[in-house]
């Protein structure tokens, strides 16, 4: 057999690529999120949770949790944040940036094992608008990498208007989801979340190094939104 017969049969054995869009099912998967009762949880916790998805949202202050998913509705329920992390198989973290670390320290143990989900945009803002700042690790998503070394760390869902997603006259969410992670499956997952979301999609983005303009790029979206009275979000064409 000729070398070139030899390669012809080595990429005849190979397997055919994986198809991006075939996606896992996560309808059976509990999705905790933290800072649930601020708007961008909250929002994300009213539209996983009328997809059908089990949610609860914690906070630091189990009282308000359950009030606040009370008033979501869909079966959603409210814990502390230890007790969020513990029962959820997926873990949302939507917090306020200047408590973002201190949060994922305390959370270490409970989140120890699962798939966590980091949406925390670290901005600041002056009379010139809002603009990114930039964490010593390189951006929100690998500071939760660093801090929750026993966790596999994903970031999405940045891009998300708060407004939009709690106003419940909207059904469909006309949006993109960029997803970065480390481990394929694992972004996969979260990809299939984002898309049990009326009009929304997963799209992968690259590796957690990458986080830190994905997270920045909200500054910009803050602007547009002032500008034109708008509520905008990203659609990635071509895919």
């Amino acid at each position: 057999m000729t070398s070139t017969d030899s390669a012809a049969t080595d990429n005849a054995q190979k397997a055919p690529a994986k198809d991006p869009w075939d996606l896992p099912d996560v309808s059976g998967l509990v999705v905790g999120v933290l800072g649930g009762t601020g708007p961008q949880g909250k929002g994300l916790a009213y539209r996983l949770a009328k997809a059908g998805q089990k949610v609860i949202i914690g906070s630091r202050a189990a009282d308000r949790a359950r009030a606040t998913a009370e008033e979501l509705g869909h079966g959603v329920e409210g814990a502390d944040n230890a007790e969020t992390a513990r029962r959820s198989d997926i873990v949302i973290v939507a917090v306020p940036w200047d408590g973002h670390g201190k949060t994922l320290e305390s959370l270490r143990e409970e989140l120890a094992g699962k798939l966590v989900v980091d949406c925390v945009n670290p901005l600041g803002f002056d009379k010139k608008g809002a603009y990114a700042l930039k964490p010593e690790e390189g951006s929100a998503a690998e500071q939760a990498a660093a801090l929750l070394p026993d966790s596999r760390v994903t970031a999405a869902f940045h891009h998300l208007s708060a407004v939009l997603l709690q106003d419940p006259e909207i059904d469909e969410i006309d949006t993109d989801v960029m997803v970065l992670g480390e481990v394929r499956a694992d972004v996969e997952t979260v990809q299939a979340l984002a898309g049990r979301i009326p009009g929304m999609r997963g799209i992968f983005a690259g590796r957690l190094r990458n986080a830190h303009q994905v997270e920045s790029l909200v500054a910009n979206l803050i602007s547009v939104n002032r500008r034109y009275k708008a509520h905008a979000g990203l659609r990635v064409t071509d895919v």
